[in-house]
């Protein structure tokens, strides 16, 4: 992974690990027996979009409950996300000359029970990078980017208002899931500073007197109350 100088202030994003071996198997499984269609079929007046996405309905259920299931079984993605919906995790696969050009996500993802306001959106890696050459997430943050090819069950989540793209595979085969996720704190830096808050709660506590460790969590919970809105 690269980055520039301070990335991290202007992202906004995590890297989660979020599938055990077992899981990435089969999701693997899933992938080599079942039929991938061109990607535009969801939205084909996006020109961007080079890639191949499952088809089957079996297929798709199963696959999106293992990620699913595993992403809300994750305390980490829990406290940096606050999830309230997620669109189900989708896998997609990217052959040598295929990419996803420069685009930002859309504000709303149609479902077929209702609609999901996509917060943030995240990418899990299913194969090992070495496998394929080409095909980072791009992601553009403030003046500069950042380029993500991460390990097999590894994700990244970031906000879905930041410009990003997938650079062309010259190589071997990319897989992924990918997910947007309805958060019930929408703004990126409060969700960001709840965060952190946390996180300092949880690496610190130990080390602070019970009276400003108890003072920090009711700040966070009531920075939380007012940021958030119900799921």
């Amino acid at each position: 992974m690269a980055a520039f100088a301070s990335a991290r202030e202007f992202a906004m994003y995590r890297i989660i690990k979020i599938l055990e071996p077992s899981q990435i198997d089969q999701l693997k499984q899933i992938a080599a027996s079942t039929q991938f269609v061109d990607g535009r079929i969801s939205n084909p007046a996006n020109t961007a979009k080079q890639n191949m996405q499952l088809h089957d309905p079996q297929a798709y259920q199963k696959s999106s409950e293992i990620v699913r299931n595993a992403m809300l079984q994750s305390p980490e993605f829990h406290e940096f996300a606050f999830p309230t919906a997620m669109a189900p995790p989708l896998l997609t696969r990217y052959e040598p000359g295929m990419k996803y050009g420069v685009h930002g996500d859309a504000a709303y993802i149609q479902l077929p029970k209702g609609t999901v306001r996509s917060d943030l959106s995240c990418t899990v890696f299913l194969n090992d990078p070495a496998e394929y050459e080409g095909g980072a997430l791009k992601v553009w943050l403030g003046e500069g980017s950042m380029e993500f090819k991460l390990q097999p069950g590894e994700a990244i989540v970031y906000p879905s208002n930041a410009l990003h793209e997938v650079t062309e595979v010259t190589k071997g085969e990319r897989l992924v899931a990918i997910t947007f996720i309805e958060s019930r704190v929408s703004d990126p830096f409060q969700r960001h500073m709840l965060f952190e808050l946390g996180e300092i709660a949880a690496l610190e506590g130990d080390k602070m007197a019970e009276e400003n460790h108890m003072k920090l969590r009711f700040v966070r919970e009531s920075l939380y109350r007012k940021w958030s809105s119900p799921g």
